[in-house]
């Protein structure tokens, strides 16, 4: 997939499907040059956390998509970022991610609306 705007969108909906909390996507092209956008969403525990981000490694690999950073296993930081060239993803335990409130310090950065099909679960009924 060579559209970051869709890799990221993709992303966001990978989150959703694993239950993740308050994603949201940022454009970054205007105020940084090391990525086009973030993708940001938290997790209630830190187990989900690490689930969100093996669910999101595993399906962006079968898009043929690899993470630049590796994705830990059962890390115990409360944040965990995968890197997908010109997509971030940064997951974080819900409390840590209201510390470092990224949506603040970059808060020049744009929203991007994620469409309602965006986020329904890509999973087809069996």
């Amino acid at each position: 997939m060579s559209d970051p705007k869709k890799r990221a969108l993709q992303i966001a909906r990978i989150a959703k499907d694993k239950k993740a909390l308050k994603v949201a996507v940022l454009d970054m092209r205007k105020v940084c040059n090391f990525c086009e956008y973030f993708v940001l969403a938290s997790g209630s525990s830190l187990r989900q956390v690490n689930a969100v981000a093996g669910h999101i490694d595993e399906e962006m690999k079968k898009s043929g998509e690899k993470s630049l950073s590796a994705v830990p296993v059962n890390d115990e930081s409360g944040w965990i970022v995968l890197d997908y060239s010109s997509v971030i993803v940064h997951l974080f335990h819900a409390p840590l991610r209201e510390f470092y409130d990224l949506e603040h310090l970059w808060s020049d950065a744009g929203r991007v609306r994620i469409p309602a099909k965006a986020l329904r679960s890509s999973k087809r009924p069996s």
